[in-house]
């Protein structure tokens, strides 16, 4: 475990910031800091950071839409520090994609082993080879900025349909069902609700591709679901 780790703060008070930045320096590790959610997602794409500490209530978004966003393309730690003690809270963020809670106040040795455990299971963890910006032939997909380009030209998807391009690209050249489908985007209870699928891929391919009825990108393999094709 490296000593000199980088661990980015996504603080908006300034005391906390400050505590946890000399914690963190009297303990050789590599401090980075950021005020809000969007300045957090932006450091931690800019610099990748070994560990995160993240505050969940910000000043510009929730602290479960930056885990959401986060996890979109990265698998680095993040321990929350909150002042939020409810189990449904703990629940909620955990669920959101946190690897640890600590509830305000803490003691300096506490939090010093939660980001000890949080790096050494970093290490044990195979590293994967998402970047934060996703390329295939035309198609570049921003997901930090959750923004997705054919070309030069920007694409507007809905919600629902940036998610599902998103679980083929976490999955690309892989065929994917349509229960694999369905659990990922729109969740359990929607399994067998096939049609969601066949609906929303064709709206995505008359965003994508050049003649959606000969796709490039997003090919159907019959009887099974879709896959994204490696370009």
């Amino acid at each position: 475990m490296d000593p000199n780790a980088v661990i980015l703060i996504i603080e908006d008070d300034p005391k906390m910031r400050r505590f946890l930045r000399t914690l963190l320096e009297s303990n050789d590790y590599q401090p980075l800091e950021a005020e809000t959610g969007e300045e957090g997602i932006q450091r931690a794409a800019e610099h990748n950071p070994d560990l995160i500490l993240l505050d969940v209530r910000l000043p510009d978004i929730r602290g479960e839409e930056v885990l959401s966003r986060l996890r979109e393309w990265t698998h680095t730690p993040v321990v929350v520090v909150s002042g939020l003690d409810s189990e449904d809270s703990k629940v909620t963020i955990l669920d959101a994609g946190a690897d640890d809670y600590l509830t305000k106040p803490f003691g300096a040795q506490e939090l010093l082993a939660r980001i000890r455990v949080g790096l050494r299971h970093a290490e044990q963890v195979a590293p994967d080879d998402e970047d934060a910006v996703f390329e295939n032939g035309e198609l570049r997909v921003d997901r930090v900025a959750r923004r997705v380009f054919m070309g030069e030209n920007e694409i507007d998807l809905t919600p629902t349909e940036y998610r599902l391009l998103l679980t083929l690209v976490k999955n690309v050249g892989r065929v994917l069902t349509h229960r694999q489908i369905l659990e990922e985007v729109w969740g359990p209870d929607c399994v067998g609700r096939d049609h969601y699928v066949r609906v929303y891929m064709a709206h995505l391919r008359r965003k994508l591709e050049e003649d959606p009825a000969q796709p490039e990108y997003i090919v159907t393999e019959t009887g099974v679901g879709y896959r994204l094709r490696n370009i």
